[in-house]
């Protein structure tokens, strides 16, 4: 008797820890599960939305590497902006965190004043930059005329488009000043006291002791920071249509990526093959290479951790 009272006790242990983990089994197959699936099988499909789907193998990928022009000119970009905008991102949001912890009057007015910026919603702050950094009319460029200094054409040149969308992202970056505040406050002060103690410097204390301590904050934000990017949409978008002149209504038709491409990114392809052209397997080819590369970024950070974490050592 004693075999099928353990082997009861350990099925109720079982459905037990299945109930309380239902809630997420039931989320993660409905939103990430049946997704992807679906999302690999379409990616071999002939489907338009409107006919039966129909097997076509290889065809889809092959057309998104080789046969559509918009797909490398999109991957160069969002790469480019996966690797300039975060870094950028974290070094002025670390940078903005370490000098308002060590503000001694008036902490909470600038806290304010880098956060709030965040809370700007994204259409309505890359229409504010766009008008700012006009070309013709925009203060930015009377300033710099003012002061002699040549005046870029920004969101209508191609070489100035990406760097004035890594401004607008660094102009948001209240959300990891708080986080990196939060950590560096809660790096214990005794640590700072013994390497002064030694002789070091204010940059070795920043090497040896406040970054191995908040490594872990440095690591997230990195990680998530390239999750945005992967997934760079709105801004972009809003940016291009409103430097083209294409600001909206209906009749009108845009092709993402002014001006030449340059703000083209891969959510911008998947929208524009599955819900433009109406080519739903392209469209998931194209999801599933920007899902490759987010795992393969976040699988390189996640190996390459413990050097941060040592870096003082």
């Amino acid at each position: 008797m004693a075999a099928p009272t353990l082997r009861s006790k350990r099925r109720r242990s079982a459905l037990r820890t299945a109930a309380f983990l239902s809630p997420w089994l039931i989320g993660f197959g409905v939103f990430f599960a049946y997704p992807m699936v679906s999302t690999v099988y379409f990616s071999f499909m002939r489907y338009d939305g409107f006919q039966p789907p129909s097997f076509n193998g290889l065809a889809n990928w092959t057309y998104v590497f080789r046969d559509y022009p918009m797909f490398w000119p999109a991957l160069r970009n969002t790469l480019w902006l996966v690797v300039v905008m975060t870094a950028c991102r974290v070094v002025f949001g670390l940078g903005v965190g370490l000098l308002i912890t060590k503000i001694k009057t008036g902490a909470g007015v600038f806290r304010t004043l880098f956060y709030l910026p965040y809370l700007a919603p994204p259409v309505a702050a890359t229409l504010a930059f766009v008008f700012l950094l006009n070309p013709g009319t925009g203060p930015v460029n009377s300033v710099l005329e003012g002061l002699g200094v040549p005046a870029p054409a920004w969101f209508t040149d191609a070489a100035w488009s990406k760097p004035a969308l890594t401004m607008l992202a660094v102009w948001g970056v209240g959300d990891l000043m708080v986080i990196f505040m939060a950590a560096l406050l809660d790096v214990p002060k005794e640590q700072y006291e013994a390497a002064e103690l030694d002789g070091a410097s204010a940059l070795q204390r920043f090497r040896f002791v406040t970054l191995p301590n908040i490594a872990p904050i440095v690591m997230f934000a990195v990680v998530t920071g390239i999750i945005q990017a992967m997934q760079y949409y709105t801004q972009p978008l809003v940016a291009g249509k409103v430097a083209s002149g294409v600001i909206g209504g209906s009749g009108q038709s845009f092709e993402p990526g002014y001006p030449d491409k340059s703000t083209l990114t891969l959510p911008q392809l998947v929208y524009n093959l599955g819900f433009q052209r109406f080519d739903y397997g392209a469209a998931c080819a194209t999801a599933l290479v920007l899902f490759a590369l987010a795992m393969a970024f976040t699988a390189l950070l996640m190996r390459r951790r413990g050097g941060l974490v040592q870096a003082g050592d």
